[in-house]
């Protein structure tokens, strides 16, 4: 009976290569676990950096008060960043008696490069109506101001809303 004991005992154990397979396949999945992880991080960063470029190149459009053809470009950061305003020819806004332009369409485009040689590019179109001729009367008298509109609330504002923002309620 001593024998057959024994015999159980020892094949109830591992073996040293059974041991050493095991290791084998756990150190290939932590690997590439970690292998996961890293590019995640780095996925990570460059979702950052191009959130960061967007943000840039929409507050360098959104600067763009009353466009005017040109070029301009600088640094923040890391990020350089080109603006490009160019005149559209745009037929359709000419009357074709020679009457008074329509207005004028301007196209801004904002480029923003980062170290890793990547870039973003925005580009719209803006429509800068004609100057016009508006009478307002907020006191005795009028005031003559181009291209300032009344608001609903007797002020003067160029809102498309009709001054909502900042009117107290």
């Amino acid at each position: 009976m001593a024998p057959a004991a024994g015999r159980e005992a020892a094949a109830a154990g591992f073996t040293l290569i059974e041991v050493l397979v095991a290791l084998a396949i756990l150190s290939l999945a932590v690997v590439a676990c970690i292998q996961g992880f890293a590019q995640g991080l780095r996925l990570l960063k460059l979702a950052g950096d191009h959130q960061n470029a967007m943000l840039l190149a929409d507050e360098k459009m959104r600067e763009v008060v009353d466009p005017k053809e040109g070029r301009e470009h600088g640094m923040e950061g890391l990020l350089a960043w080109e603006r490009t305003i160019r005149l559209l020819e745009t037929p359709d806004l000419k009357p074709a008696d020679g009457g008074a332009e329509r207005g004028r369409v301007f196209e801004i485009d904002v480029r923003v490069a980062w170290p890793e040689k990547r870039q973003v590019e925005v580009r719209t179109l803006r429509l800068i109506p004609p100057p016009t001729q508006t009478t307002v009367s907020t006191m005795p008298g009028t005031i003559t101001q181009p291209g300032v509109t009344p608001t609903p609330s007797g002020g003067t504002g160029t809102s498309p809303l009709g001054g909502l923002f900042g009117r107290p309620r």
